[in-house]
């Protein structure tokens, strides 16, 4: 199926002031990268350092900011837009609007719904989906195949669980949602009280909040609270493979990328970025605003917007303290250093 370039501006005309250069009726067959993208292809390009790109690709239109207009005129048909980025952003959800494969609504008969559960008529719940007691399921909301919706467990409206996600008993999840495959809300958190050399347990009495237009990717599991609940707020985007442990607070809008590790009772800023790799340590609190570099180990609370990388090589640890405190001097020492060398140079010293 294709799309019209005038029919889709004409869509996001309400979000953007975006001015099509070119023919209206073109139609295209895909969304493509700039590279590969062909004459029935739209593509984007966001930034002036791909300008020798654009002017190679063969694509039928390309997105492109007011800075790059006329090169992209020059080319063919372009969308003119201040934000080209967002609006392909954007653009990829209108088409998957118009071409993407919708669920059949209703319970598929291999599926088992608890008799005290509330699923919504306009739901989707696919094959092998379990459904506990007093659950709840909210409007338009699609459960895949093999989905667990614990006790008491709340989803709300046009929220998305693909194959294999499991949602705890008590935990909740907001509106918009999508939880990606082999997604684990509310597991019990790593809570155990030494004891004659070995481990007591300590159960996990809380549970899992999440906010409304959160995704959560692949096989990352969120730990539900010892006493109070881990909360996710609004609109948090993390990546695949993610571990946030019991009692995390992340605030709204803030972004993971794979692979991180929050420790236990860290609270986590609105509109903060981590990623890949890196690991906050438990009960340590960053402010909104805060950027950490990828494979960093965040050691310290963070009280002050920016950026913050930390690499440093493994070591016993009683050398990498040792090590650490007297980096942490480095500068001070360089100048000492320098002050010394001054003196030598100076004449009869």
């Amino acid at each position: 199926m294709s799309l019209v370039l005038g029919t889709l501006v004409e869509a996001l005309a309400g979000e953007f002031q975006a001015r099509l250069l070119g023919d209206a009726l073109r139609r295209i067959d895909r969304l493509a990268p700039i590279e590969t993208a062909g004459p029935q292809d739209l593509s984007f390009v966001s930034h002036p350092k791909y300008l020798s790109r654009l002017a190679a690709s063969q694509a039928g239109c390309v997105i492109v900011s007011p800075a790059l207009q006329e090169a992209a005129r020059r080319r063919g048909d372009c969308i003119v837009v201040d934000d080209p980025y967002r609006f392909f952003a954007r653009a990829t959800q209108h088409w998957k609007a118009l071409h993407g494969r919708p669920a059949p609504l209703g319970v598929h008969p291999t599926a088992w719904i608890d008799p005290t559960a509330q699923v919504a008529p306009s739901a989707s719940v696919g094959a092998f989906a379990f459904v506990g007691a007093q659950a709840i399921v909210g409007d338009g909301v699609r459960l895949g195949e093999h989905v667990v919706v614990g006790a008491g467990a709340k989803l709300g409206a046009h929220t998305r669980l693909a194959a294999r996600v499991t949602v705890g008993e008590d935990c909740l999840v907001g509106e918009r949602c999508i939880l990606h495959s082999g997604v684990v809300i509310g597991a019990d958190g790593f809570g155990f009280a030494p004891a004659d050399g070995r481990w007591e347990k300590i159960e996990q009495l809380g549970a899992v909040r999440i906010g409304n237009d959160v995704e959560i990717g692949a096989n990352t599991c969120i730990d539900r609270g010892a006493l109070e609940d881990t909360v996710l707020e609004d609109g948090v985007k993390l990546d695949n493979l993610i571990q946030i442990g019991h009692n995390v607070h992340v605030g709204a809008h803030t972004a993971m990328a794979g692979c991180v590790g929050v420790a236990g009772s860290a609270r986590i800023g609105a509109h903060c970025t981590i990623g890949g790799g890196a690991v906050v340590l438990g009960h340590l609190s960053l402010a909104d605003h805060v950027h950490v570099s990828a494979a960093s180990v965040v050691t310290r609370s963070i009280a002050t917007p920016g950026h913050y990388s930390g690499f440093f090589p493994i070591d016993d640890n009683g050398s990498w303290e040792k090590n650490a405190a007297t980096l942490k001097q480095l500068h001070a020492l360089r100048e000492r250093i320098k002050q010394l060398e001054a003196q030598a140079r100076r004449p009869g010293v």
